[in-house]
């Protein structure tokens, strides 16, 4: 009498089926299949692993060496997990499957769903490293690859030789992966692209997690916009796709009018505004303005920018740079030019050329081409001072035409011989060309006091005119003509009758310490040097032509012998 075999229960009904499919195959396969089913029903019926492999279904099984070969509509249980394909080799000992054609995991208790052509699963690591086609599914996110180890313990997806992760917002490519499910966390690596309607951006190292579709990059990062606006990071970012916020460490933003840098950028694309800290410089291409500065802040819609912490304004002319220093500047752009205007404040400093001024605060009106002074100015242009209650600077051509003082307008130039020329009025206008001045109008209890000498070196005395206007001539930096009319009192006084408190008007001031030089624009802010055309993955070839192998070596080195 045959001994008979136990066979569970829950096995009763597949062994019936086995049974009926296995008949023409004979003894063996059919004691092959009776040892596995009963063994599988040992350790059900004991408990005494949950960690094993079970068949669940199989159309036909063949025994094999080491293994057995399961044919159609195949299924198997690996704790709550089960596994599909169209065939499979089972070993049993090494609680291994190797899994073909329409291979399926389908966990019963998380949303993970993964399929491939081709799979091993390992019931005792619970490591699936499954090949061609691979397609891995959790919740609304979709891995794309042909070459994925699935760790189910601890729920992290590695993938290698490129992959494709797509959800609703994003699409991203790299050529090595790490999918961490229990924290939603991907790690993309190598040749990085993540695509949504709105940008393209490109890095080597980027970590995505799928819950608030944010990302975070390393290292250099490229994003370019579908409006053409290009945003670029050397240290690393931070992008919500979903909110569209962007942070970038050492990075720039540029558009087609401006371009923002930053040690630390902030940019809301919703809300069209920028944010930067440290090393800051914000750049009008239009305008050719350049700021600079601790820290800015720039509204794109309304073109209006905001940047203190030792500000710094640079304006390039054609043949010379503007170069101005505040705590403070405010710019505000438009396409009509009497909205235009620029504001600096307070404890302003300007260099342009021989012209240096300063002020406790600046307003320059594009409009008119006119920078305002207020607070204290003070204007030198070589050896001249001016001061007044306020001064205006015309420009015209890129360069200083007038200069118009209003109320104690006071100017001084210094002689060959360091003697004070001085004049003073109401108000007064100054008439510049190439940078230099070569008239001084004042109108309106005009006073002068001017020292004449001989052959630019002799004092022959002191002029001192009282008028309603005087007109002051200026040639190579030195006073070479005075003209007055409207009632002038004149008086001269030789040299041997000079006193000391002749030789000054009231309200005298000589003030060359105050003057800024461009040794006190750098000590106020040096902008960083960054580099002029900086590594883009945008200007990579999208093709790489592959490195010949060994034996491609070897077969040409043969060839070139022969």
């Amino acid at each position: 009498m045959r001994p008979k075999i136990p066979i569970s229960t829950n096995f009763a009904p597949q062994f019936q089926f086995y049974m009926h499919r296995l008949q023409p195959f004979g003894f063996w396969s059919m004691a092959l299949l009776c040892l596995a089913l009963g063994k599988e029903a040992m350790a059900q019926g004991g408990q005494q692993n949950d960690g094993r492999l079970e068949i669940i279904q199989a159309d036909r099984l063949l025994g094999g060496r080491g293994f057995d070969r399961l044919i159609d509509d195949v299924v198997l249980k690996h704790q709550q997990s089960l596994i599909y394909c169209d065939s499979a080799h089972f070993y049993q000992q090494e609680n291994l499957a190797k899994l073909f054609g329409h291979v399926k995991i389908e966990d019963q208790e998380d949303p993970v769903v993964v399929t491939s052509r081709y799979a091993e699963y390992d019931g005792d690591s619970q490591l699936a490293k499954l090949r061609n086609n691979v397609v891995f599914v959790n919740d609304g996110t979709t891995l794309y690859t042909d070459f994925l180890d699935y760790n189910r313990e601890t729920g992290e997806a590695n993938y290698f030789n490129s992959g494709k992760v797509v959800d609703s917002t994003n699409v991203l490519t790299s050529e090595k992966g790490l999918y961490e499910t229990q924290i939603e966390k991907i790690t993309f690596t190598e040749q990085v692209v993540l695509t949504n309607p709105d940008y393209v951006l490109k890095s080597n190292i980027l970590y995505y997690f799928t819950i608030p579709k944010t990302a975070e990059t390393e290292g250099i990062t490229n994003i370019e916009s579908k409006e053409g606006n290009k945003l670029n990071a050397q240290r690393g970012s931070f992008y919500d796709t979903e909110n569209k916020l962007f942070r970038f460490y050492d990075g720039d933003v540029e558009t087609e009018t401006s371009k923002v840098y930053g040690e630390i950028l902030f940019y809301d694309e919703l809300k069209q505004y920028y944010e930067a800290i440290q090393n800051v410089a914000i750049y009008n291409k239009e305008r050719e303005v350049e700021v600079f500065g601790e820290e800015g802040r720039y509204w794109e819609e309304l073109q209006y920018s905001k940047v203190y912490g030792n500000a710094l304004v640079r304006k390039y002319f054609e043949k010379d740079t503007l170069f101005m220093i505040s705590d403070t500047l405010i710019s505000q752009d438009s396409p009509l030019p009497e909205e235009r205007y620029m504001l600096s404040y307070p404890n302003m400093r300007l260099i342009k050329s021989e012209l240096a001024g300063r002020a406790d605060s600046m307003a320059y009106r594009y409009a008119d081409s006119t920078i305002y002074l207020f607070g204290d100015p003070v204007l030198w242009n070589n050896k001249s001072q001016i001061t007044a209650d306020s001064i205006h600077l015309l420009i015209a051509n890129q360069d200083i035409e007038r200069a118009l003082l209003r109320s104690n307008a006071f100017a001084i130039t210094r002689d060959t011989v360091s003697n004070y020329n001085q004049i003073k009025g109401r108000k007064m206008t100054g008439y510049f060309e190439e940078g230099e001045m070569r008239l001084l109008d004042v109108e309106g209890n005009g006073e002068s006091l001017y020292f004449a000498l001989e052959n630019d070196t002799t004092l022959r005395g002191i002029n001192k005119l009282l008028c309603g206007r005087i007109m002051m001539h200026f040639s190579d930096n030195a006073v070479r003509k005075i003209a007055h009319t409207i009632k002038p009192e004149a008086s001269f006084t030789p040299p041997h009758m000079i006193k000391d408190d002749m030789m000054e008007l009231k309200g005298f001031r000589w003030r060359p310490d105050e003057r800024p030089d461009m040794e006190m624009i750098h000590a106020w802010r040096t902008p960083r040097i960054r580099e002029k055309d900086p590594f883009n993955f945008f200007n990579e070839p999208d093709v790489s032509l592959p490195l010949p192998d060994d034996d491609e070596i070897q077969n040409s080195i043969n060839k070139a012998i022969e």
